[in-house]
């Protein structure tokens, strides 16, 4: 469920960046439009990353991945010593 509610805001990040790219190409200048769009954009490209911090925190997500694996590889070699 988390994770498709975290691909749907980025498709509502690409929505809004697509938004300002046709009224900056219409206008041919910055214009209030483009403006808000960026600016929704950037609300909700925050937004997207304390939400994804509060749900690492509290272990709704887990990392995964090489960083992760080199991570517990660090920690095993720790152990063993």
């Amino acid at each position: 469920m988390i994770k498709i509610l975290i691909i749907l805001v980025f498709i509502v990040i690409i929505i809004s960046l697509g938004s300002a790219l046709y009224h900056l190409i219409k206008n041919k200048k910055s214009s209030p439009k483009t403006a808000q769009a960026l600016t929704y954009r950037i609300a909700i490209s925050l937004t997207l990353f304390i939400l994804l911090s509060i749900a690492f925190m509290s272990g709704v997500i887990q990392p995964t991945g090489i960083g992760m694996q080199m991570h517990m590889q660090k920690q095993a070699q720790k152990n063993l010593n």
